[in-house]
């Protein structure tokens, strides 16, 4: 069975590294994700999940803390007139660079796992350069301004997709996390057809997509989801992971979906066992079912914690 878990901050913390120098250095990623590569039971190794990178290359405000992931903060576009007035940045605008350098030089240490670059889903940076809660309302007044927004973070998304394959990036995880709370027509309308340029765009045989999502609307929205055409979908604990495989296509991968946080983190070896062994009782009897975390394991997981994890899934 295979293994792809989301799991490069608590790597980061083991190798004496705070998530405030993790977040801002390629060497330090790189390291990271070599150590993943070489010590890890995985089949493949995700990029660290850090949602904050695309927004500040527009120019939004990121706050940064030493024990927590970067959080963006503050309102950067407000109405029509702020989207028209917002550029597109270059793929290589604020810390841009720095995740291409690193999944560089991940692969010039001549790792033998494939090494999936991170990034943010489009509806899901529109929300965070306009605010969530505005972007809520912005859905229902004027929707026309949610599309404009939608086209800019669309061409973004799609060229610093390309300069995470050009410094050789084996495949990409996509992260659409804000899509999973809004209506399945909302998903259908504002994000699916955008995720779907993105996946036309980028996705080969030899570099495939990987969709994050983990809403828990996204079983009510699983044909539109599938229907983006990218070569595995990832979603979140609070999804039931056994309808989705039921629903899935059979090319298509269905990553997931241990709890990172109470079971993961705030759990126990033993009970990591059983939430293991419970899901793969449930959805290992599908040939494309891969075993993960349900998002990024949090960077406080007890070390403990993630040898059972692996130990669970060598013994799935």
């Amino acid at each position: 069975m295979k293994f792809i878990p989301v799991l490069s901050f608590p790597v980061a913390r083991k190798l004496g590294h705070s998530v405030g120098e993790f977040v801002k250095s390629a060497d330090l990623q790189a390291e990271t994700m070599a150590w993943i590569a070489h010590n890890a039971p995985v089949d493949a190794v995700l990029g660290p999940m850090d949602l904050s990178i695309e927004a500040e290359a527009f120019g939004a405000t990121v706050r940064f803390s030493e024990d927590e992931v970067p959080a963006v903060t503050g309102q950067l576009v407000a109405d029509e007139d702020d989207v028209a007035a917002l550029a597109v940045p270059p793929p290589s605008a604020g810390r841009c660079t720095m995740a291409a350098e690193a999944i560089a030089k991940v692969k010039a240490m001549g790792v033998d796992k494939k090494i999936y670059g991170g990034m943010i889903g489009p509806f899901s940076l529109a929300g965070r350069l306009s605010d969530v809660n505005e972007m809520m309302f912005l859905l229902m007044d004027e929707p026309e301004t949610v599309h404009a927004l939608l086209e800019k973070t669309t061409a973004f998304l799609s060229a610093y997709g390309a300069a995470l394959k050009a410094a050789g990036a084996d495949g990409l995880f996509m992260a659409e996390p804000l899509a999973g709370v809004i209506s399945p027509a909302a998903l259908e309308e504002f994000s699916a057809p955008y995720v779907r340029r993105i996946v036309e765009a980028l996705q080969r045989d030899e570099f495939p997509l990987v969709y994050h999502n983990c809403g828990g609307n996204v079983t009510k929205a699983a044909e539109a989801i599938f229907a983006q055409g990218s070569a595995g979908c990832h979603f979140g604990n609070a999804i039931d992971l056994a309808p989705m495989l039921e629903k899935a296509p059979a090319k298509t991968l269905v990553l997931g979906n241990v709890d990172p946080v109470s079971v993961l983190a705030q759990g126990n070896p033993e009970g990591i066992k059983a939430a293991v062994a419970s899901l793969v009782e449930r959805c290992g009897a599908y040939p494309n079912f891969v075993l993960s975390s349900g998002c990024d394991m949090p960077v406080s997981t007890p070390w403990e914690n993630v040898e059972a994890f692996f130990a669970a899934a060598a013994d799935a």
